[in-house]
């Protein structure tokens, strides 16, 4: 699902101190928002941004020196003819970049449009690049899902399965061993470009942990800073079952990997089955150091089929 659009006293206010910006034009409409349909119809967040120009509308447009110079230099009926073809691109907010000082006919336009203008000493591209990191991650796709998300061994796991099958005891297992907790119960997850999905831990959740029996823990204050994490990339899913599903639903060895779409990106998952006496936390990280070593192009079941193949040409 794609969040609600952003209005322009929120991207200023959120980019006041780093920006180091000011609004020079425009504050009267500082509910402007970004058009629905252009956030729709946008790959990522780095198409609602860039450099002033007559092609791509709805997006924030960028004045560096070379923009306000074609604003300038011209008869004053092109001058005005180019400033006001701005008010057809539809654009939510305009930024003057590089230090230069917006044309007077520019000012008026956005007073007389209500476009937002804001002017920042940095450079054109600093600000592009700044603000598309922004937009990525504002509009991207996100979706919940229920689970434990750690970090386990550098790798971001998410740890699913069954309910009463101890996913919080066992997150609780890992902190202990050296890892680090990113969410609880509900991890917010984001599709941050076409290949890479990203989780963070809800406001309301962050540091906690619930244990049956025990209830709510502040994961930051029994094992310190190290122990918990503000976001992590999800590389592998973790599935704990019971028996009985593990004998109906899934093969002892699979052939190939097993896989589980979130949110249109295919991200490897790993079964393990949960029964009595068995040292979960050791196979967890066990299932994940396996597939660092495919990270690396180290098929271990490959190599025993084709280990397998040999022998049996040998012996043939």
């Amino acid at each position: 699902m794609k969040p609600s659009v952003i209005s322009a006293d929120v991207l200023f206010e959120d980019h006041r101190a780093s920006l180091r910006w000011h609004w020079v034009a425009g504050q009267g409409a500082s509910e402007r928002r970004f058009d629905e349909a252009a956030v729709s119809q946008a790959r990522s967040g780095a198409d609602l941004v860039g450099y002033l120009n007559y092609i791509h509308p709805y997006r924030v447009q960028i004045l560096g020196a070379r923009e306000v110079a074609y604003l300038s230099n011209a008869s004053p009926e092109d001058c005005a003819r180019r400033v006001a073809r701005i008010v057809t691109l539809e654009p939510p907010v305009l930024v003057l970049c590089d230090g230069q000082a917006a044309p007077e006919a520019l000012l008026s336009m956005c007073e007389r449009a209500q476009i937002p203008m804001f002017a920042t000493q940095d450079s054109a591209a600093f600000v592009i690049d700044v603000l598309r990191a922004y937009l990525s991650k504002h509009f991207a796709d996100r979706t919940t899902m229920h689970g434990v998300f750690m970090d386990i061994l550098g790798l971001g796991v998410l740890i699913t399965g069954e309910s009463g099958l101890g996913k919080s005891e066992l997150g609780l297992e890992l902190i202990s061993r050296g890892n680090g907790l990113v969410a609880d119960d509900a991890v917010d997850l984001f599709r941050i470009n076409q290949t890479t999905i990203e989780g963070r831990c809800p406001e309301l959740l962050q540091n906690l942990l619930e244990v049956r029996g025990i209830g709510l823990l502040d994961i930051r204050a029994i094992f310190g800073e190290s122990a918990v994490r503000r976001r992590m990339r999800l590389r592998l899913i973790v599935h704990l079952v019971r028996r009985e599903t593990m004998e109906r639903d899934y093969e002892r060895m699979p052939y190939e990997p097993l896989t589980q779409d979130v949110l249109g990106v295919p991200i490897q998952k790993a079964v393990i089955q949960v029964v009595a006496g068995r040292n979960i936390a050791v196979l967890v990280e066990a299932a994940v150091r396996n597939h660092i070593l495919q990270l690396r192009g180290i098929d271990t079941y490959q190599e025993f089929v084709d280990r397998h193949r040999r022998a049996m040409e040998s012996g043939g």
